[in-house]
């Protein structure tokens, strides 16, 4: 009997109205390059259990150690029924559907990774960058394989084992007291679709062009923006807006504007758990809920908020299965209760190639890295970037030369309003401790910035 059995069991024993088990058994490969060599390599196994349980409309929960028995899981969640107040819109928890097989989410060769063949791919990352002219370099390998489980006493019963790789390089010039750095980055779900030597490559080039930069003037630019940079906006800028508990408090941008039109007619915003490869990519939700891909924004126009079953219930709604138990450094994790979010943000590809949109840009700024990118007034949609790596001037649709660093003080409604041109250079883009996108360059006109 598997220990989600054994606590479902238990919980029909004490004669719970519901109750649902969450296990996950992952194995976690993490590689730390400093100084051009390979620093530390570890690799760790988690196993995590986790119980919610709702009875007589109320709420609570409690995180296990494997070890634990039933008896004391139960416990120290029963501990707090006193203390909850009902949830009178609370409806059910899950029952069984089928699910739709999503391609590319699982190899066993990442599952069964060593030590030394994790090392031999971060030796070619390493080896991708080197150039005389880069002094330093730094970066990460992570490689996650999990079996992940839930179920509850409605009879859902779903598993799946999944695997994930991401590296990144940071690659540095240094002369005197200044460094200019590129960046490079890919993920995947299987090492078929996970390419090293790009991650070198790219992190090489950039640094490389972006050498002996010029000053950017404080003026209004149009401003490609690769998908690393337009990833990082999609994560920590747009998101939360789509967000049913966001939108339903008033705290989006958007807020009472479903139906309406709030970008260009060109820009489409897909949450897409089918897309194979995508790091977050998945059949059924951390609640048991069948996902499907749905548009956010549909050319040009707000179409839809997700949510968990808990807000969704709140606000009289259905969920739209976008319950997430968000693990660490990908994956899933064995939390108790579950947070909203989107499963990988995906803008729909255009039709131009990137070349072909810097030739189309008269006066603009090819940005390829975005750091401290955060909400002013999220309410407003206001928020704040640094563009630091990778930017390159455009004067007729030539690039001129490399940009020095510049800060960018926008808002988001204004941005989408002002999307000009997407291009059909889609890649998996996934920041530190952020949300999975994918997304092509994307251009955005009238944006000031300010040197820095």
């Amino acid at each position: 009997m598997s220990k989600c059995e054994s606590i479902l069991r238990k919980a029909k024993g004490l004669q719970l109205d519901e109750c649902e088990a969450i296990f996950i058994d992952k194995k976690v490969t993490t590689i730390r390059i400093t100084d051009s060599e390979i620093a530390e390599t570890k690799q760790n196994e988690e196993r995590g259990l986790a119980i919610r349980i709702i009875d007589k409309k109320k709420i609570f929960s409690a995180r296990a150690s494997i070890s634990d028995d039933e008896n004391n899981i139960f416990e120290r969640a029963l501990q707090a029924k006193s203390l909850i107040q009902p949830k009178t819109f609370w409806k059910s928890l899950p029952f069984a559907s089928k699910y739709t097989k999503i391609e590319k989410t699982y190899d066993k060769r990442l599952e069964e990774i060593s030590g030394p063949q994790a090392i031999d791919i971060a030796n070619t990352m390493i080896n991708s960058t080197t150039h005389k002219q880069i002094t330093r370099i730094s970066g990460s390998l992570n490689i996650v394989s999990e079996q992940f489980e839930i179920m509850n006493t409605h009879g859902l019963n779903c598993s799946e084992k999944t695997t994930y790789v991401a590296g990144s390089i940071n690659a540095d010039f240094v002369n005197g007291s200044d460094t200019i750095s590129g960046v490079g980055a890919a993920c995947s779900r299987t090492l078929d679709g996970f390419s090293p030597e790009t991650i070198g490559s790219e992190a090489s080039t950039m640094c490389i062009n972006s050498i002996n930069p010029t000053s950017v003037e404080s003026d209004t630019y149009a401003i490609i923006f690769e998908p690393y940079a337009i990833g990082e906006m999609l994560a920590f800028v747009f998101a939360s807006n789509f967000n049913l508990k966001t939108y339903s408090e008033k705290r989006s941008c958007f807020t009472d504007k479903i139906g309406k039109k709030i970008s260009s007619n060109d820009f489409s915003l897909i949450d897409d758990p089918h897309s194979p490869e995508g790091i977050g990519s998945k059949p059924f939700d951390d609640e048991g809920i069948p996902t499907a891909p749905k548009y956010l924004i549909e050319s040009g126009i707000f179409s839809n908020t997700f949510s968990d079953s808990f807000y969704a219930f709140k606000e009289g709604t259905e969920p739209s299965g976008n319950a997430t138990r968000m693990g660490s450094p990908m994956g899933r994790d064995a939390l108790p209760i579950p947070t909203p979010l989107p499963h990988n943000l995906r803008v729909k590809d255009g039709s131009m190639k990137k070349d072909e949109i810097v030739k189309e840009t008269k006066k603009g700024l090819l940005v390829g890295r975005l750091w401290y990118t955060y909400p002013v007034n999220p309410e407003r949609g206001d928020f704040s970037c640094t563009a630091r790596s990778g930017i390159r001037i455009i004067e007729n649709g030539q690039i001129k030369s490399p940009g020095k660093p510049v800060r960018i003080v926008h808002n988001l409604p204004i941005l989408l309003q002002n999307i000009s041109s997407v291009g059909n250079d889609s890649r998996n883009v996934l920041q530190w401790n952020a949300l999975p996108c994918i997304t092509p360059s994307v251009r955005v006109d009238s944006i000031k910035i300010t040197p820095l």
